[in-house]
């Protein structure tokens, strides 16, 4: 008996050359725009260093509680597609990358800024926004990069690193690039196979946004470690 896991799994491996085909250019620039936007804020979504601050705020400045519930809250946010997706218009209106990937980036990277800022980093320092890039692609993937000699290194020696490497921004965009190509080329899959398997596509997909974001968030939460004497 083919169970609803193997339908799933031919119909996703028929579907997937066609969905990364047709996956929109994602280019260096929408990378860095989301990154922008994260830092100093979008829409109703204030900057990556004021949220930092109002949560450290409302935990009576524990650092380490406050980071918690940064993650906490950014899941949430990730767990809402039609608020990702009216934040990511914002950036889009002019480029083909969809809005609602844009708009996860947004809340992604505005969550790792806001630990970074947490943790004593300068969000300002283009080491440390790079770090932040590099942690959107996920431990694993960052651990498999570097093995390849794709990447120089994980985020906190990035961030840390003596002096900045102008090479080390386009390298770092593009593989940030490359990975949400990946996550447009998914989402198409799972869109696509729901319509031929009935509630898997909704099963799978409620989920995925907030899950990947979660997992990034306890991510830069181990690897972005404090720095000592930072100004706050």
């Amino acid at each position: 008996m083919i169970g609803p896991k193997s339908v799933l799994t031919s119909a996703a491996g028929r579907l997937a050359p066609k969905v990364i085909q047709s996956a929109p250019s994602v280019t260096t620039n929408v990378v860095r725009q989301a990154l922008h936007h994260a830092i100093v804020g979008v829409g109703p979504l204030p900057g990556a260093a004021a949220t930092a601050e109002k949560h450290l705020a409302d935990h009576d400045g524990d650092v380490e509680l406050a980071v918690k519930h940064v993650i906490d809250n950014h899941v949430r946010l990730a767990g809402v597609g039609g608020f990702a997706t009216n934040i990511g218009g914002l950036v889009t209106q002019a480029l083909t990358l969809p809005a609602n990937i844009t708009g996860m980036a947004i809340i992604q990277c505005r969550m790792v800024a806001s630990i970074a800022h947490l943790r004593g980093y300068d969000l300002t320092d283009p080491r440390v926004r790079n770090a932040i890039l590099l942690t959107l692609l996920s431990e694993e993937k960052v651990s498999k990069q570097i093995k390849e000699r794709k990447i120089p290194a994980p985020p906190m020696a990035v961030a840390t690193a003596p002096a900045y490497d102008r090479a080390v921004d386009d390298l770092v965009a593009a593989e940030v690039a490359q990975e949400l190509i990946g996550r447009v080329a998914g989402k198409r899959v799972v869109s696509m196979v729901a319509k031929r398997v009935p509630l898997v596509g909704g099963v799978v997909g409620a989920g995925t946004d907030g899950w990947m974001t979660y997992q990034i968030g306890r991510y830069a939460s181990r690897e972005l470690l404090p720095r000592h004497g930072d100004n706050r």
